[in-house]
């Protein structure tokens, strides 16, 4: 490596553009110690050299364009203010840069990505898992790469905010709820020392709770009733709307029933946990008039084997 150009003045900005490659990498030098390297490829580096404990050592400031000129020479007097403490700056170059690495793995969005895989191994339900990944997707171009631990609840606030400000007054309270579920996982794993949207109780407001009529009495369970047999849309749809009051169980449920899951013998229909929201097989028995019902819909399959259709009522075809 040559030794390349002494420049009292030191570089100007216009050398370093047109600093031209070599066949050998080579130095110009600025002043103070700052020099650019020119490799063979064309590609320029800022560095200065320095003694540290008796050793030489060298610190790298990055490459030009990214770096210009000035922006090197205050990284140089900020490396020589650091020799003057006593401090290597190559040294708390690593370390600056460890500190990023573990902020970056320390974000509120990392932090939360982390929770969601967590409760996901846990067997938490498809749709319960995909709703706070939106929920939390909300929160991420205003916080998503902040610190978790330097999250203020005014923060916070600000985004919730502005989505109150949308009129979705029970999404901005299911993002705090949410999110405070990221900051307790955060203060379990010792990265974060509080959860700041105990401080937001209050601050939002509360969705007014639009209660639905419900049938409470004979009367109008009969009438239910007679209103189902006098249905005269697709006969699937009404078999499954005559099962529900014998089964109790959600719409999704009966849709997505199989054959497979029925004993027949012991009358028992057992949901397997991978269907149930709680993740837990569910056991429902099967009275004489739901056995009946479901006898309905062999008679309507034919000679058609139970394997051809392993679905008891065809999700496609019913709308419950």
């Amino acid at each position: 490596m040559s030794e390349g150009v002494k420049r009292k003045s030191g570089l100007t900005a216009n050398a370093v553009k047109h600093a031209k490659p070599r066949p050998k990498a080579y130095k110009l030098s600025d002043r103070d110690g700052l020099y650019l390297l020119v490799m063979p490829t064309g590609i320029r580096y800022w560095r200065m050299n320095y003694r540290f404990g008796g050793q030489q050592r060298t610190l790298s400031f990055g490459r030009w364009p990214e770096i210009l000129l000035g922006d090197a020479r205050e990284m140089l007097l900020e490396a020589r203010r650091l020799l003057a403490k006593g401090i290597d700056p190559l040294e708390q170059a690593k370390l600056e840069k460890i500190a990023k690495s573990i902020a970056a793995s320390n974000s509120f969005q990392a932090v939360a990505e982390e929770w969601l895989e967590k409760i996901e191994k846990e067997g938490l339900a498809a749709i319960t898992l995909k709703k706070a990944r939106w929920l939390l997707a909300q929160t991420y171009p205003a916080l998503g790469k902040r610190p978790i631990s330097e999250i203020t609840a005014h923060e916070l606030l600000l985004v919730l905010k502005k989505v109150e400000g949308t009129k979705r007054y029970d999404t901005a309270n299911r993002i705090r709820s949410t999110c405070s579920q990221v900051f307790r996982y955060a203060i379990a794993t010792a990265r974060a020392n509080r959860d700041v949207c105990a401080d937001l109780r209050g601050a939002l407001v509360t969705p007014r709770t639009n209660h639905r009529a419900a049938i409470t009495t004979p009367t109008e369970a009969s009438g239910l009733l007679r209103a189902i047999e006098d249905y005269d849309g697709h006969p699937l749809t009404q078999i499954a709307l005559r099962l529900l009051p014998h089964l109790f169980v959600r719409p999704g449920e009966l849709r997505w029933a199989e054959w497979s899951e029925f004993d027949f013998d012991k009358r028992v229909w057992t949901i397997p946990d991978h269907k149930m929201k709680m993740r837990r097989p569910h056991a429902v028995p099967l009275s004489l008039q739901a056995m009946s019902i479901i006898e309905e819909i062999e008679h309507d399959a034919g000679d058609l084997p139970r394997d051809f259709h392993p679905a008891l009522i065809r999700a496609s075809t019913v709308v419950v």
